[in-house]
């Protein structure tokens, strides 16, 4: 795992990996927990500071720091409505691309699992 981490960051300095911009802004956003549980309320639909912090057993401020974060990885964004400041979620599409070009890489370690328990399956027989 090393040696291919290596050559990721070895790839990616030179070129061969497009990074998106605020890549390291969207993981860092999701790393932690109230904002993922956040942004699957707002999976249902888009909803006020209020609405949002009402299951949560921190502050209001609080829960508006975590809007902030989220806004500036670009998970979410925000309106103003009268007198509410409504966020709504926006594509994940840097996180999901980004975690796509491993899907090779995944899929062939499934089929390598998967050739190594039907080989052990075969020699309990």
């Amino acid at each position: 795992m090393a040696c291919s981490l290596y050559n990721y960051i070895i790839m990616e300095h030179v070129g061969y990996i497009q990074q998106q911009p605020n890549l390291d802004a969207v993981f860092a956003a999701l790393a932690d927990p109230t904002r993922r549980a956040i942004l699957s309320r707002l999976a249902d639909g888009q909803a006020s500071v209020n609405e949002i912090a009402a299951p949560f057993e921190i502050s209001q401020p609080a829960v508006s720091r975590h809007l902030k974060v989220l806004e500036r990885a670009g998970l979410i964004s925000r309106d103003v409505d009268e007198q509410r400041r409504p966020a709504k979620l926006e594509t994940m599409a840097a996180a999901v691309e980004w975690l796509s070009e491993f899907k090779e890489f995944w899929e062939a370690s499934f089929d390598q699992l998967d050739d190594i328990l039907i080989r052990m399956q075969k020699t309990k027989q």
